[in-house]
């Protein structure tokens, strides 16, 4: 994902550009500190407090001249309205957060609506249209079977939350003016892998992120992924 990520900003903006970062639904902080470090200015929004909390901690450990160019503030994505003007960035992130917002049309256009003319939004999603394959690569059959028909399910949180199609959101992203540039599929080979399992050895570790990063890329591979990475560009 961090890899795509680089990628497009690569594509689209010139090198050494101090870019303008929004991270919604940030979590523990992981991508804001990443481009951070690499010199971009960074808000990531978050209304978990705990964490926000989390975020707050690695970010204190950083060097002063990563701390100043990071600001966090606890806030619901779904009110980017209320915080900022619009225009006022030129990346923004939403990474494994539409699952958990019933209704995320009104959503995505708020934060298409922070984006500076040619900026880039990047989602990332449940892919609804390969809901059936972890349920189905596990044997449960009876799960596989309710998943073709279904765009909720459980996540590993024991969570109920809902996934998005491919279709569907290039059509939202047409209708909010940041139509749809790139997708990727991430982790098409490596779904069903527990969060618990230890990293194989480097060498095998490299081959495997090789094979991920192929698949994400290639058809029909991609569209089997569990998680869609989206790029839409604002017009």
């Amino acid at each position: 994902m961090a890899r795509h990520l680089d990628e497009q900003i690569a594509g689209r903006f010139p090198v050494g550009q101090r870019l303008r970062v929004l991270d919604v639904g940030m979590g523990q902080g992981t991508q804001a500190l990443r481009l951070a470090r690499a010199g971009h200015s960074v808000t990531g929004l978050e209304s978990d407090v705990q964490m926000l909390k989390v975020a707050r901690e690695a970010l204190a450990t950083e060097p002063e001249g990563i701390r100043e160019r990071v600001r966090l503030i606890e806030g619901d994505g779904r009110e980017t309205g209320v915080h900022f003007l619009p225009g006022s960035f030129d990346v923004v992130l939403c990474h494994g957060v539409l699952m958990y917002v019933e209704e995320p049309d009104a959503m995505l256009a708020g934060l298409a609506r922070m984006l500076a003319p040619g900026g880039l939004l990047s989602l990332l999603v449940r892919n609804a249209d390969a809901l059936a394959v972890r349920p189905g690569l596990a044997g449960d059959w009876a799960g596989a079977l309710a998943a073709f028909d279904s765009d909720s399910y459980t996540n590993r949180l024991g969570l109920p939350v809902r996934a998005d199609r491919l279709a569907a959101l290039t059509r939202t992203l047409d209708g909010i003016a940041a139509p749809l540039h790139t997708w990727y599929g991430v982790r098409v080979f490596t779904d069903n892998v527990s969060n618990d399992a230890d990293l194989p050895a480097a060498d095998e570790l490299a081959r495997l992120l090789a094979a991920e990063d192929r698949a994400g890329r290639t058809d029909p591979y991609r569209h089997t992924a569990a998680l869609l990475h989206l790029f839409g560009v604002r017009g």
